[in-house]
């Protein structure tokens, strides 16, 4: 009697063939130094486009894919908007946000549940603390335990649950790829950044994870900053500018980034992805390989001051101090 093995059930989140990082070594991006010793050192890629679209410098392979994570929630914005959904103001913002699980933050997600006829069960946000840590040590200091509503993507998945609704569009399936409301947002990806999808995977919220290159999505955010006034890409822009504390939190760099340089899209991405789109039409991504959110700060002052920016914001998001016997003894810092 012969035995075969199962046919294997196709899972998204574990490719076979796509590679996501390049075969030869990334330039090192930043140094761990501790009491004068550089002890590691994070390596990755970054992308600068000139107003025009095309790339002005880039160090490292930036037109391989990667899953830009959360840097994809304004085409995700923008698509609730193509859905029919009326956003404007905090709320669009906060369809954009990783937002860090303040109160205003959890407030406004409860409210724009209820205005849509929706309850936070019917979000499929895995249970998490709030994103920012004294808010989780807050919120576990009061008794409260892990909760969909305070994962940080809650604005996001609240604005799609309600787009479904809007649209008489299954609820229980609306982080599927073939949803309708998430093939509009693979339409709006590949309308931003000039690129076809390279793979689709599942971000750590549950929804549709679709890789770019560094290229196409520094170009995603520029097309949003140049767009025409009232398109849905220039009105997300307008709002996470216009409420960066919403697309983030009150201690957090996109939000002391867009309010320091007016004008400014800046958007972080879990894995240690950046994006970035300037008044002046210039825009930027990079990506730091083994995911160390702690370089971000670091290398995105560095980049900003290869490109002439001069701003006391610069200081503050460069400080990445590290500790030995709770007194600062070293930092990370840019290394190009």
């Amino acid at each position: 009697m012969t035995s075969s093995s199962p046919t294997p059930i196709p899972d998204r989140s574990s490719p076979a063939t796509t590679e996501a990082a390049p075969t030869a070594a990334s330039p090192v991006l930043a140094e761990v130094v501790r009491s004068g010793f550089v002890e590691g050192r994070h390596r990755g890629s970054l992308v600068v486009l000139a107003a025009d679209g095309s790339v002005e410098w880039a160090l490292g392979e930036v037109t391989a894919p990667v899953f830009p994570r959360s840097t994809n929630k304004p085409m995700q914005a923008a698509a609730v908007l193509r859905a029919g959904l009326e956003l404007s103001g905090e709320r669009l913002a906060l369809a954009a946000a990783s937002h860090s699980g303040e109160a205003f933050h959890l407030e406004l997600v409860r409210k724009m549940l209820a205005e849509h006829g929706l309850t936070p069960d019917q979000l499929q946000t895995p249970p998490d603390l709030p994103l920012d840590p004294q808010e989780a040590e807050a919120y576990l200091a009061s008794g409260q335990v892990r909760d969909r509503l305070t994962m940080n993507c809650s604005g996001k998945h609240t604005a799609m649950l309600a787009a479904a609704a809007l649209n008489g569009w299954p609820l229980d399936s609306y982080l599927d790829q073939g949803h309708p409301l998430q093939q509009l947002v693979t339409e709006g990806v590949r309308t931003a950044s000039g690129e076809d999808v390279a793979h689709v995977g599942t971000d750590g919220c549950g929804a549709p994870l679709l890789a770019l290159s560094l290229v196409g999505l520094a170009r995603a955010f520029q097309h949003f900053v140049q767009a025409d006034p009232g398109t849905p890409e220039r009105r997300v822009a307008d709002a996470m500018r216009a409420h960066p504390e919403f697309v983030a939190g009150t201690r957090r760099p996109d939000t002391w980034l867009m309010q320091a340089l007016p004008g400014t899209l800046s958007k972080m991405g879990a894995e240690a992805v950046q994006a970035v789109a300037l008044p002046d039409g210039r825009a930027l991504a990079f990506k730091i390989d083994d995911g160390a959110v702690r370089t971000l700060g670091p290398v995105l002052a560095r980049v900003l001051r290869r490109m002439g920016i001069d701003s006391p914001i610069l200081a503050r998001l460069e400080d990445a101090p590290l500790l030995g016997g709770a007194v600062r003894v070293g930092e990370i810092r840019a290394a190009f």
